[in-house]
């Protein structure tokens, strides 16, 4: 797979965007007497191998059919067509899923008699090997690391495959993808998205790169969501999207040489400090900077963005782990906010409804997000 010289650049300058999920986080190991779980030995014949992300080897039935996704391996299996064969799934309860976890929003039909048998909310890992076993699938997917894996393994006595939590602007998402697509037979349909990705990234990147100094607007992304939602103060300093467009990032500028964490809380002098021409905020945050804004009018009054009218929402992208064709929606957008003689030969709503359909299949995915209030727009203060 063709890897273009951005993905390299953000490859080094960004971590993993992630909201109180990561392989670091705790994990629950369910206690299951192992005893009562059949070992059943499969014929050689029917096997193949498969090298997992965290390079063990594991056997394979010839045709995967039935899939556990767990971790966030359900918005992979998603990515790659495959909702209809999870037997068994992570994630959350359907009351609390909303258009901004993509992934399990258009599923929600399909998957209402889908059984929950684990969860990673709030960084905590936890599945419940018993009622996997009686799920009795090909292959159980994950995201954890070795010692998890081995747990689900030892468990379960059944087939375990690994991979990395994924994210659009490193190379591990494109790993991810590749392996599931290997493990399941849908190679040409990884393909197919990953060329699309690349394309993507290569045409977000020409289209900003030869911009003059004077060509860019100075912008922050604040109200960040990391550990819950966060107001103004909320700082995505290596924030993978301004990167990808080429913007001229003050946060970064100023701190990213001294953080290690993709986003952090400032306070409200270095914010005026700074005072970008333009804001962009997550939508999870957008109330508390409202709410804020109300309460202190006077910090606002004195932010050029502000008085410009150059305070923008877009929807949150890291809901229940990192939602890829969110992020490289929101890219689009704010590039053609910032740049927009760089984006005038598309339609930006338009090019949005297609990532949507080319990785879910969805194109309405865009009106769902504007009915839930989570639409691309300035926010409107009272």
């Amino acid at each position: 797979m063709k890897k273009t010289k951005l993905i390299c650049l953000i490859l080094i300058l960004t971590l993993v965007i992630s909201v109180g999920c990561s392989s670091s986080s705790q994990t629950t190991l369910e206690n299951t007497n192992n005893s009562e779980i059949e070992d059943v030995e499969p014929e050689a014949d029917d096997q193949r191998i498969i090298i997992d992300a965290l390079g063990r080897e594991v056997y394979l039935p010839e045709k995967v059919e039935t899939i556990v996704a767990l971790g966030n391996t359900p918005r992979f299996v998603t990515y790659l067509g495959l909702a209809e064969q999870v037997v068994g799934l992570s994630g959350m309860e359907s009351d609390k899923i909303t258009p901004l976890t993509a992934y399990a929003h258009v599923n929600q039909t399909r998957w209402q008699d889908v059984p929950l048998v684990g969860t990673d909310a709030m960084g905590n890992t936890e599945y419940h090997a018993e009622e996997i076993v009686l799920l009795k699938p090909d292959v159980i997917l994950c995201t954890y690391p070795l010692n998890v894996v081995e747990d689900i393994e030892n468990k379960t006595n059944l087939p375990v495959v690994s991979v990395s939590i994924g994210n659009i602007f490193l190379d591990d998402y494109a790993e991810s993808l590749e392996i599931i697509a290997q493990v399941c037979g849908v190679e040409n349909r990884a393909t197919e998205l990953l060329e699309y990705i690349d394309t993507s990234l290569e045409d977000l990147n020409n289209r900003t790169i030869g911009l003059k100094d004077d060509e860019q607007p100075s912008v922050i992304s604040a109200a960040a969501t990391f550990k819950g939602a966060h107001g103004i103060e909320g700082i995505r300093v290596k924030d993978p999207i301004l990167l990808a467009i080429n913007a001229n990032n003050l946060a970064f500028e100023t701190l990213g040489n001294e953080q290690t964490e993709t986003a952090v809380e400032v306070d409200r002098e270095q914010i005026l400090l700074w005072n970008p021409e333009y804001i962009f905020c997550d939508y999870s945050g957008v109330n508390l900077v409202k709410q804020d804004q109300a309460t202190d009018p006077e910090f606002y009054n004195q932010l050029t963005a502000f008085q410009n009218d150059q305070i923008y929402q877009h929807p949150s992208s890291t809901s229940y782990y990192s939602n890829l064709e969110i992020s490289l929606a929101n890219a689009y957008y704010i590039g053609s906010i910032l740049n927009p003689a760089a984006f005038n030969d598309i339609v930006v709503e338009e090019k949005i409804e297609e990532i949507f359909d080319i990785f879910l299949g969805e194109q309405n995915l865009l009106n769902d997000l504007i009915d839930y209030g989570a639409f691309y727009g300035p926010i409107e203060f009272e």
